[in-house]
């Protein structure tokens, strides 16, 4: 089985919308776990807008990075540059990636303008989820 680690500052909303677009869509062969450098806690919108396109992340939670399970990861995924520079280091046999979206929780406005943001990002999140899923990572 291979393990899957996305990363994001407060693990609430990009790291949370990979996490949920990878256990849908990748399969019973990958293990997949979301987590921070520090815990923001699960943004409600996050989980609207993933219910928007059939899939439940109302039950994860928002969790630190587990230094263990991190160096036995075959892929890691940071998706904020925050992330990147703070993410502890991991072993050379640790693929990683860096995904630099926009955080849909910095977004300002309306309901609707913010709801607006998050969907772009989930949007970016699923197709880039999918090209993992092609690549066979």
């Amino acid at each position: 089985m291979k393990q899957l680690y996305f990363l994001c500052t407060g693990n609430s909303c990009r790291s949370q919308m990979a996490e949920g677009f990878a256990n849908h869509l990748l399969g019973p062969d990958w293990q997949v776990a979301s987590a921070g450098i520090e815990t923001h806690g699960l943004n409600p919108l996050a989980v609207q807008v993933m219910a928007e396109v059939g899939i439940d992340i109302s039950n994860q939670q928002s969790k630190l990075i587990d230094a263990d399970y991190l160096k036995h990861c075959d892929l890691v995924v940071t998706l904020c540059g925050d992330a990147r520079d703070h993410c502890p280091v991991t072993p050379p046999t640790v693929q990683k990636q860096h995904w630099p979206l926009n955080d849909p929780a910095q977004a300002t406005g309306t309901e609707a303008e913010r709801l607006a943001v998050f969907r772009e990002v989930r949007d970016q999140i699923e197709e880039r989820v999918r090209n993992l899923k092609k690549l066979n990572v």
